[in-house]
């Protein structure tokens, strides 16, 4: 499963979603550094320096997998404003749709235009059977952009040591609520 190097960058209603590149360094250091950021990631802030380490990492996911998470990047503004996409690494549950808003842009309905579109792709691009989402049990909004993108609480569990529900969705599912 992999994106045509002409398929790996989407343009939605305000987000240009594309690869990261080395350039969005300064937008993800500072939400990495961020505590209400990280509270349902990590749990503990990140430096530049650590903050480059994952972005380089989700640079290389691409390179491995073929597809990955993408800077959102606000079309009027030229603002990197979040990141989502498609997830897989080694031992992960299943390929996960996720979402992440820095603080200025929250509460503006990004996360779920990230999800949607991540959501679109995996199924209509992929071929992706279902797909999940992985959120901290305590993440309340990321838990009801899930259920507003008609994915299901499937289970809990622990992921990297979090308490975590699992969401999912399948093609069937997904193509119904459309």
């Amino acid at each position: 499963m992999r994106l045509p190097d002409d398929r790996r960058a989407y343009r939605t209603a305000r987000l240009h979603l594309r690869p990261p590149v080395e350039g969005d360094l300064d937008a993800w250091a500072s939400w990495l550094g961020d505590v209400d950021t990280v509270r349902y990631l990590s749990g503990t802030t990140s430096t530049r320096a650590e903050s480059w380490r994952t972005l380089a990492m989700v640079i290389g996911h691409w390179q491995l997998r073929g597809y990955g998470m993408w800077s959102a990047v606000d079309v009027d503004s030229g603002a990197v404003v979040g990141r989502g996409g498609l997830w897989r690494p080694e031992g992960w549950p299943g390929l996960e749709v996720g979402w992440l808003t820095g603080p200025a842009y929250r509460r503006r309905g990004y996360a779920r235009e990230i999800g949607a579109e991540g959501l679109r792709v995996g199924f209509e691009v992929l071929g992706a059977p279902s797909l999940i989402s992985i959120v901290h049990v305590d993440n309340h909004a990321s838990h009801a952009v899930a259920a507003s993108l008609g994915m299901r609480a499937e289970r809990e569990a622990s992921i990297c040591d979090k308490p975590c529900r699992i969401w999912q969705i399948d093609v069937d599912s997904w193509r119904a609520a459309r």
